[in-house]
């Protein structure tokens, strides 16, 4: 499709003699969020961090808007990505210096970074914690932090792994809402990461289904899970997805 903007094609990795994936093709589109979802170890982690060019595919693949990924080009193509994690992984200073990060390492003018860093952080919530350390920070500010440094850079991709996993219910859900929103106002494309299938309706245009390492269903979420979004027993049909013969 001409407006796909990353895609690999026979993506095989490796650790020693064990393969973790094994994925003839997968494709994310302009403005699409794709939930990548899966029992533990099916190898959703280790498919984002080879997409975002963190790890080195043992066999295979990696395009951005047509390009493939070489060790010359890789750290170009990188600053067109970022990454949240689980953890926010913040630096021992203050917010406005955590979200100011990336922005300085690219080079960018000192005025742009104000004002970046201003938006983005009133858009999240937090301006009124500029000033404060990161490790002041709850979890929830904290993960809020992460997102506001990821969205200043700007990206045309953004990778989301499990980013909400360690929070509480109505923290979770009130920055659920939040992504999906700003996601949308953006057009930033985004792969999201999740073991919490509660999450999946929030964001996703699409969502697809990793085991043993390979991919083995794609579609609309009530196609995986043969229920309209939203309702209380879209949960328990997961577990016909993984049991299903075509997932098998």
């Amino acid at each position: 499709m001409n407006n796909t903007i990353l895609e690999v094609y026979n993506l095989q990795f490796k650790r020693g003699n064990r393969e973790i994936l094994n994925i003839d093709h997968f494709a994310l589109h302009e403005r699409e969020t794709i939930a990548l979802i899966g029992p533990n170890g099916a190898g959703k982690s280790t498919l984002l961090q080879v997409m975002a060019l963190l790890l080195k595919p043992t066999r295979g693949t990696v395009e951005f808007r047509g390009v493939p990924a070489t060790p010359r080009n890789a750290l170009a193509i990188r600053r067109r990505m970022a990454v949240v994690f689980q953890e926010p992984l913040l630096l021992n200073t203050t917010v406005y210096e955590n979200v100011a990060t990336g922005l300085k390492l690219r080079g960018v003018p000192r005025q742009e970074i104000k004002k970046r860093v201003g938006r983005w952080l009133e858009l999240l919530g937090i301006a009124h914690l500029a000033g404060r350390r990161s490790h002041q920070l709850s979890g929830g500010e904290a993960q809020r932090v992460s997102l506001a440094r990821a969205f200043a850079l700007e990206p045309d991709v953004l990778f989301l792994d499990e980013p909400f996993s360690a929070l509480d219910f109505p923290t979770r859900l009130s920055l659920l809402n939040e992504l999906d929103r700003l996601l949308k106002d953006t057009g930033i494309a985004a792969i999201f990461v999740t073991h919490d299938f509660s999450e999946v309706p929030y964001l996703t245009d699409r969502v697809a289904v990793l085991k043993n390492g390979r991919l083995v269903k794609t579609g609309t979420f009530e196609e995986i899970f043969k229920v309209k979004p939203r309702r209380e027993n879209y949960i328990t049909s997961l577990y016909r997805v993984f049991e299903s013969d075509a997932a098998g």
